[in-house]
């Protein structure tokens, strides 16, 4: 395990000072720091992108809004010492981010602004490390290959503002997120726009109390079969062409009493209720 990311609210429980003291753990183990923007003050997804309290409710008001909180977010890091290694922008963006304005659904050109001026917030932050872009997904190719295409505006986002795609993929929530389609889908990415990929999320359930949710593949509900759903995902991106396929995040390795992170599945955790880790805990050595 050599990567940690923090997801960021503008607002509550994860706020910007929780990043912060985090961080600092982060970096005193010596490992890559990886923050997630939500922009939002409480979870962002792609049924939830609720604009911040305060930020506006027009285009040219979040503009700016989402440009100075980028920019003053990363200037924070970097004045304590802990500079962003990865900055992710949005949080499985995949229907846009400070809805409604943002929606793709209205539009293309709203969310490109956004994405730009995050960017360029984080530019003249100081931030010199490695954009991220986050969509949930990752299994469906055209429509991770159509939102990249449609989010490239002239004077807006290009690719040039992000250097890595980050997907989603969880075995919880159809029968579609298989293997087949994820390395169809991340190679289809790897070869239309040359950007290193990263499974940025992914889980698999550590008991058999999965009540009627099918899962959609095939191996033990166990700490076994954990290891064994991120071994295949990891010989997935290894055949990612030009070497383009970067890594894992587990999504989320420790968070006792929140088991079953959203899924219908009771314990998808790398550790035991005790905080003990389980023999899955060893995915991070697969290579």
């Amino acid at each position: 395990m050599n990567a940690a990311r923090i997801r960021v609210w503008t607002a509550g429980q994860y706020n910007t000072q929780f990043a912060l003291n985090l961080a600092k753990r982060i970096k005193a183990q010596g490992m890559t720091l990886m923050v997630d923007l939500h922009y939002s003050d409480t979870w962002a997804d792609p049924g939830h992108q609720s604009i911040p309290s305060g930020w506006g409710s027009t285009l040219d008001q979040l503009n700016t809004a989402i440009y100075n909180y980028t920019l003053n977010v990363v200037k924070q890091f970097n004045a304590q010492g802990t500079p962003i290694d990865i900055l992710q922008i949005g949080n499985e963006i995949n229907g846009g981010l400070l809805w409604p304005v943002g929606q793709t659904s209205s539009g293309w050109s709203a969310p490109s602004q956004l994405l730009h001026s995050a960017r360029n917030g984080a530019k003249d932050g100081g931030f010199t490390g490695k954009v991220m872009i986050h969509l949930a997904d990752g299994w469906n190719s055209s429509g991770q290959s159509g939102w990249y295409k449609n989010i490239q505006i002239q004077g807006a986002f290009s690719l040039s503002d992000f250097d890595i795609m980050g997907v989603s993929f969880y075995p919880f929530y159809g029968t579609s997120a298989t293997l087949a389609n994820l390395q169809s889908s991340l190679n289809n990415l790897a070869n239309t726009f040359g950007k290193p990929i990263i499974v940025a999320e992914t889980d698999w359930p550590a008991t058999n109390s999965c009540g009627s949710t099918t899962l959609s593949a095939s191996y033990a509900k166990s700490p076994d079969g954990q290891t064994q759903w991120l071994q295949a995902i990891v010989n997935v991106l290894k055949a990612v062409p030009k070497g383009l396929g970067q890594g894992f995040l587990y999504w989320e390795p420790g968070w006792i009493g929140n088991a079953n992170l959203g899924s219908g599945c009771a314990d998808n955790l790398l550790v035991d209720g005790t905080g003990k880790a389980r023999s899955s805990i060893s995915m991070f050595n697969i290579n």
